[in-house]
């Protein structure tokens, strides 16, 4: 681990790091809050109880960040107006993930909102998508908190339990973000499937 890193994890700074990072991928998908999720992970379950970062503090750490990242976006996107609208209406993209979320929370059900936060960029379109939209805050923030907790919640197991399996190592490091990538595959693959007419 680069001495940079190493410091870094093992200091209480870890938290706002991840934080900011999860909040602001929602705007910049490349940034790799997945990986420095995993990563800090991997090194708590190196130390002992009493070092930073703290398994369960690092879970609702990058969970509450999440749900604030979708909500910001959500904000924007629902104040964006008419030149939102015609950036969304020009992606077919994106006019589709609105069509299929604005369904999917019609009919009571945010498993996409879930799904998305897995997927490549699947939260900026989902966050985005609802805002624009003008969806109900309160049809898209419970799944949001679930997806946010969800992702929080396997991203850090991954760290904890590949560092326990494998070593507190780059190897670990590396399998569990190779994990954490192929459930983003599987899940953009479950969202661009075309939903079964009953």
């Amino acid at each position: 681990m680069p001495e940079h890193l190493g410091l870094l994890i093992g200091s209480p700074w870890i938290y706002a790091v991840v934080a900011l990072s999860v909040l602001l991928d929602v705007f910049l998908p490349v940034l790799p809050s997945g990986v420095l999720v995993i990563t800090a992970a991997t090194a708590a379950a190196a130390g002992t109880a009493a070092d930073v970062p703290d398994i369960l503090a690092l879970t609702l750490c990058a969970a509450t960040a999440s749900v604030l990242g979708d909500l910001l976006a959500y904000r924007l996107a629902w104040r964006g107006g008419a030149r939102l609208d015609r950036a969304i209406s020009r992606s077919r993209r994106l006019t589709t993930a609105q069509k299929r979320l604005g369904a999917a929370l019609a009919r009571g059900g945010g498993a996409l909102v879930v799904l998305a936060r897995f997927a490549p960029a699947g939260r900026s379109v989902v966050s985005l998508g609802a805002g624009a939209a003008r969806r109900r805050a309160r049809d898209f923030l419970p799944w949001s908190a679930l997806a946010g907790l969800t992702w929080a919640t396997y991203s850090v197991a991954l760290g904890y339990f590949g560092a326990h399996l494998l070593g507190a190592s780059w190897v670990a490091t590396a399998v569990s973000v190779g994990a954490l990538f192929g459930a983003g595959a599987g899940a953009a693959y479950l969202m661009r499937r075309e939903p079964r007419t009953s």
